[in-house]
């Protein structure tokens, strides 16, 4: 894993991109940038063990399905997370080259990351960095998409079996659409925080 070369990559592919040692530390920035605005967060163990939910809600608006507010439903919550100012997203994989790959169920994550919102924020510890493009599409599909399926208790062959993708025709298939973002979206600001230890899957 080549932190400086991803890094020099991601601002290459035209986003901004901030370098912390620890979660603590991403958690703090981003309650520091982002204040007194509705914010979104899209399905991530990353946020989760960050705290940012927790945090940011003491002066924000936050809609994340995770934690849905009194009277709202999650799907109710993923719908109002699309309508805010900022969103947060983690990521699956990121290559050396700056490409980052996502894989969604319900579709709200990908979506927000792509149009919308006035900026989005893809936070990664840096176990989701691989070297190349193929890669990182096989850690999305072959690691992280298994374990959230597990983490889920789906009835699906990779979380049973928690070893790779089966291109399942399962109900409950949670890899449903992939997007790869191959440079900044034009619609919106995006910032890329890296976390120097290992943060979801």
């Amino acid at each position: 894993m080549n932190l400086t070369k991803t890094t020099q990559s991601l601002e290459k592919n035209g986003y901004k991109v901030s370098v912390f040692q620890t979660l603590e530390e991403a958690d703090r920035y981003l309650n520091q940038q982002i204040d007194s605005t509705t914010v979104g967060i899209g399905g991530s163990m990353t946020m989760e063990e960050m705290g940012s939910f927790q945090t940011l809600s003491t002066h924000n608006e936050v809609y994340w399905h995770w934690h849905p507010a009194d009277g709202l439903t999650a799907e109710d919550t993923r719908k109002k997370a699309m309508d805010t100012a900022i969103y947060l997203s983690s990521v699956n994989a990121i290559s050396e080259d700056g490409e980052m790959v996502n894989i969604d169920g319900a579709g709200n994550r990908l979506a927000s990351t792509l149009y919308g919102h006035e900026k989005v924020y893809f936070i990664a510890g840096t176990n989701k960095i691989v070297e190349n493009l193929h890669q990182a599409i096989d850690r999305a599909r072959n690691v992280a998409a298994p374990l959230n399926g597990k983490r889920l208790d789906c009835k699906t062959p990779c979380a049973v079996k928690g070893n790779r993708c089966y291109d399942c025709n399962s109900e409950e298939r949670i890899c449903n659409a992939m997007v790869i973002h191959y440079k900044k979206m034009m619609s919106s600001e995006m910032e890329v925080i890296l976390i120097e230890e290992s943060a979801g899957y």
